[in-house]
């Protein structure tokens, strides 16, 4: 990894910048290119001299934009907590009132009579009635629901996360790893150039050699055995479990951040004999370095730009004996991505975003194929923390950020709730981070703000269970109607209420309250029907006996 911000001095590599851009496309570093702190060499070797001071470089102003957002963030305030003490405080009052007013104001006794319930009687009725246990244990709930949320591998910083997930009407993507895969997948072979190729009628180039496409994926495939670079382990990876001609690699020389060229072996199937080819893989810059005109090299570059394939994928490029072919290499969306997104909008009623900084082919294709219409591309972490603070102050509602990278760490620090998705996070985005998703699954995002907002009801339940039990118990208690150990037996009836109500937290959220009674009808009909059948099957065994 390249230690702070530099530039090429000597050499040249294949690097990636994906922890600035989420981009994993690999880039050429030559010498006089300026290279950020961060960048991982994939392969090559490069002397490098300092342009930037730590404190100057751009790793470290990702590390001060994160903080800075981290110190905007508002804070919640636990309103339930500042009520119940100052209620106690209330309730304490009111109790010593009545033992002290009520035999001057109501002429009862002090001390409790045959005939009458005395005032300090009634003041402790009033102390038990009134304590706050019920509100005390109304937010059993958000513990209910951290630990359901724990069951599915969600992690959550408190419980006030989930009070902030469901005050939230935006939520925004970052792209590479995490609508995506995160790695490149062999999407299409194309020749271009000295091939005799034909259309097919979806419009795609193909060769007339059935045998040529199959014999170019199988010198990539042994020019790229045992790389650590993306698109070789992309290829070798699509190349495996294929009937493929056999071939050898005789000789073999690598240019460091430009690709590499080889003699191989190919032994043609069915006749068994053998025959030398020529071949380079690499960018295409490197390919055409090897023509002997002009005019060729700008064939090449005219036929990669008129793919059929378009320029919204990442490729390379193979000659094999003066036959250039095209190898179309993508980031595909995680499997189930769609529909989560389907239901964060249809369900959720969320505005949902997506930024990246992808170029924009990439992102519209994205964008497309997961149903978000609306994305930002080209996006710098500076940038995206711009976003995330406009978004949340224009539209008035919390945004939720969700990525994994370090580039999105401002953005997770300044949103409303971050998520991140943490086998694959760096560990600035961990620290940022409300929300750790352990499992690599998407879908537990919905799952999130649906256990949110249902934590929420319950609370709001609980508070008014607990008001109210307060009340039917205290009333009666001072007026006399209720001996004092029926007011005890109301008062922690209603904190077990309150506490059976929060237990509902552990079950599955749903989006509405029709769903609920929706499930519980069907809940209520299929038990119905396995009770009517094992009693007609006791009747069978009875008539049967008889």
């Amino acid at each position: 990894s390249v230690p702070v911000d530099c530039e090429v001095f000597q050499g040249n590599a294949t690097i990636t910048i994906e922890h600035l851009t989420g981009e994993i496309k690999p880039l050429e570093a030559k010498i006089g290119d300026r290279i950020p702190g961060g960048a991982r060499n994939l392969d090559g070797r490069i002397i490098v001299k300092v342009t930037k001071t730590w404190n100057e470089s751009t790793l470290n102003r990702i590390v001060q934009l994160t903080e800075e957002a981290q110190l905007n963030k508002p804070k919640l305030q636990r309103w339930l907590d500042e009520f119940g003490e100052r209620y106690s405080k209330v309730v304490v009052v009111l109790s010593v009132a009545i033992a002290v007013i009520g035999p001057i104001l109501f002429k009862w006794p002090f001390i409790s009579t045959p005939a009458c319930r005395g005032s300090v009687y009634r003041a402790l009725g009033l102390m038990v009635a009134a304590s706050p246990c019920a509100l005390a244990v109304a937010p059993l709930a958000y513990a209910t629901a951290i630990s359901s949320c724990a069951r599915k591998g969600i992690l959550l910083k408190g419980g006030h996360v989930l009070d902030a997930l469901a005050s939230c009407h935006t939520i925004a993507f970052d792209k590479t790893g995490t609508l995506t895969t995160g790695g490149l997948l062999f999407k299409a072979i194309e020749p271009i150039y000295g091939h005799n190729v034909r259309k097919n009628e979806s419009n795609i180039s193909s060769c007339c050699i059935p045998t040529c496409e199959k014999e170019a994926l199988a010198v990539a495939a042994a020019m790229e055995k045992g790389t650590t670079h993306p698109i070789g382990r992309a290829v070798v990876d699509h190349s495996e479990g294929k009937d493929l001609p056999s071939v050898s690699v005789e000789s073999f020389e690598y240019f460091p951040g430009r690709g590499l060229i080889a003699t191989v072996n190919s032994i043609e199937s069915g006749t068994g004999s053998a025959k030398l080819l020529k071949a380079s893989l690499g960018s295409v810059d490197f390919i055409t370095s090897f023509c002997h005109s002009e005019e060729e090299s700008e064939k090449i570059k005219e036929a990669v730009n008129t793919s059929s394939y378009g320029s919204e994928f990442v490729h390379a490029a193979l000659s094999v004996n003066k036959k250039v072919t095209l190898i179309h290499l993508e980031d595909r969306p995680r499997p189930g991505v769609f529909n989560v997104i389907q239901e964060l909008q249809n369900e959720a009623m969320l505005r949902v975003i997506m930024l990246t900084g992808d170029h924009e082919c990439s992102a519209r294709r994205v964008a497309t194929a997961v149903g978000i219409s609306e994305f930002h591309c080209n996006l710098k972490p500076e940038d995206k923390l711009s976003h995330v603070k406009d978004t949340s102050r224009d539209t008035g509602g919390g945004l939720i950020m969700v990525g994994e990278g370090i580039n999105d760490a401002p953005a997770l620090a300044a949103a409303t709730v971050g998520i991140v998705l943490a086998h694959r996070a760096s560990a600035t985005a961990i620290a940022v981070a409300d929300v750790l998703l352990l499992r690599e699954n998407i879908s537990a995002v919905p799952f999130c703000i649906a256990k949110s907002r249902q934590t929420t009801t319950l609370i709001k339940q609980n508070v008014a269970l607990a008001l109210f039990c307060i009340t039917m118990a205290s009333l009666p208690s001072v007026l006399g109607f209720l001996p004092l150990w029926l007011t005890v037996l109301l008062h922690e009836g209603g904190t077990l209420l309150v506490c059976l109500n929060s237990i509902r937290a552990l079950n599955e959220p749903s989006w509405s309250w029709k769903q609920d009674l929706l499930h519980l009808i069907g809940e209520v009909k299929s038990r119905l029907l396995s009770l009517g059948t094992n009693i007609k099957g006791s009747s069978n065994i009875t008539t049967a006996s008889l």
